[in-house]
């Protein structure tokens, strides 16, 4: 059973590949998700619709709201990514699936408003992506980190400014373009892992494989389109003891479509990453070498004060295929995603905070 905490409600039904947000108003903190896939798990289950959840409420439950708007031919997306930044969030990208497969990123943005249930088209990404991965900074920015567009990844971070409305570049990331990275970030520190990138072949078609890379960012302060990036070692083999750097890398494991989120610890804060699938998949969650993919149970920690890998926990429940890890008062939320054999999960998954850890804003 999955560890479904008493305090956050069942969703109405499965979903999968979800944009995730939390936002804080006047009327209490709204959990929020935005499209997916629904049961099926074919183009005809990928769907626009939105539930909030009051989780100030004494009674929390999740309740219909507007559906995300579309410009594009077809309104349901998968991998979008949300945001939540005040009492507002930020719904970016995302692709469309039709019936004959074909996927298009799409290129239309919004900002919500759960109190009013009402959206605000945004400007367009100047590179429309989808399975990117995106973090908050200075409260006012929201950085998109890669991601798919149409036929290619890109290595673009793009970042929206949420006060004027516009989009700038910053530093791209020096190592290979991925889509179904996952990105933590806390105040001008960034860690970047995993994805998947396109591996070009002779004499037959590209293929995807799992990109077991580690980044870590740093925004400086008095430009915040500049990030100076590093290397990091791979959480998977952070604590194996050798001195062969170039066999540790060899040794690293991927995985696809992590929960990722940054919080505060000591004097810099941490990056959280959790769950998961070593098998990279489409969206059905059959992998691109024809094997069902199945979740991990692990959740890894790096500490900004020490710039190192902390020991891996495991989790109750493993879980994959996650677009946000929400940490609200001493949790870390998974909302939908797929559990074990590809079930899509109807609930929320609850995983506590250490005693020195708190969320961020």
């Amino acid at each position: 059973m999955p560890s479904a905490n008493a305090s956050y409600p069942q969703l109405p039904e499965g979903v999968s590949n979800n944009a995730v947000a939390k936002v804080t108003t006047a009327k209490g903190d709204y959990l929020l998700s935005f499209t997916g896939l629904a049961e099926g798990k074919d183009y005809q289950a990928v769907h626009n619709k939105v539930w909030g959840a009051n989780l100030s409420a004494p009674n929390p439950q999740w309740q219909p709201l507007n559906p995300v708007p579309f410009v594009a031919p077809l309104a349901g997306r998968l991998a979008s990514i949300a945001v939540g930044l005040n009492d507002k969030a930020y719904v970016f990208g995302g692709y469309t699936v039709a019936k004959n497969h074909e996927e298009i990123s799409t290129v239309d943005n919004y900002q919500f408003d759960v109190l009013t249930n009402q959206y605000q088209r945004i400007a367009d990404m100047p590179v429309a992506v989808d399975d990117t991965a995106a973090s908050v900074y200075q409260q006012r920015y929201i950085y998109l980190f890669g991601g798919w567009h149409n036929d290619g990844n890109v290595n673009l971070v793009q970042i929206y400014d949420t006060k004027t409305n516009t989009w700038d570049q910053a530093s791209p990331m020096p190592a290979p373009a991925v889509f179904g990275q996952a990105v933590a970030m806390t105040g001008n520190k960034i860690v970047f892992c995993d994805g998947v990138k396109v591996q070009a072949n002779i004499g037959k078609r590209r293929s995807y494989q799992s990109s077991p890379v580690c980044l870590y960012g740093e925004v400086n302060p008095q430009n915040h389109l500049r990030i100076s990036w590093q290397l990091l070692p791979h959480y998977s083999v952070a604590n194996t003891q050798t001195n062969n750097a170039e066999g540790l890398q060899n040794l690293a494991i991927a995985h696809y479509r992590m929960a990722a989120t940054g919080v505060n610890s000591g004097k810099s804060g941490q990056a959280i990453f959790m769950a998961g699938s070593d098998n990279p998949y489409n969206y059905s969650g059959i992998g691109y070498n024809g094997e069902p993919s199945e979740p991990h149970s692990q959740q890894y920690t790096f500490d900004f004060d020490t710039m190192q890998w902390l020991k891996p926990l495991k989790l109750e429940t493993p879980s994959m295929d996650h677009r946000g890890l929400i940490c609200h008062q001493g949790k870390l939320l998974r909302v939908g995603g797929m559990l074990a054999k590809q079930q899509l999960n109807q609930h929320v998954l609850s995983s506590p905070l250490m005693a020195q850890q708190s969320c961020t804003q």
